[in-house]
């Protein structure tokens, strides 16, 4: 059973412990910075042990880009990082070219 939630998706209202991403369908975080810092916390979490879910409604497009950002915080090269969820997670994942390039930037961001 999951121990923390990132969704990605405003819908959501967990009662457990979560934190929600303003991310439309189809597009990026409405804050890129805070959403990035939320999904390094949440990838620490699951670091620590901790079962985290990610969501979004569809589970393609914001799921995938924020699965392909903690691929590359567990070392996933971020050129390969879309490619390794598509063919790990399901070969949809990351719905659009803004949200490839989002996991370039989230990567440069990150590992600099």
């Amino acid at each position: 059973m999951r121990s923390f939630g990132l969704y990605l998706d405003i819908r959501w209202a967990p009662s457990w412990p979560a934190e929600v991403i303003d991310w439309p369908d189809f597009g990026l975080p409405a804050d890129s910075d805070r959403a990035a810092d939320q999904i390094t916390a949440a990838f620490a979490r699951a670091r620590r042990g901790d079962v985290v879910e990610v969501g979004c409604v569809g589970g393609l497009g914001r799921t995938g880009t924020v699965l392909a950002c903690m691929a590359v915080l567990a070392g996933v090269p971020a050129a390969s990082a879309v490619d390794w969820v598509r063919r790990e997670y399901r070969p949809a994942a990351v719905e659009t070219s803004a949200q490839e390039q989002w996991v370039r930037w989230f990567a440069d961001r990150h590992l600099a």
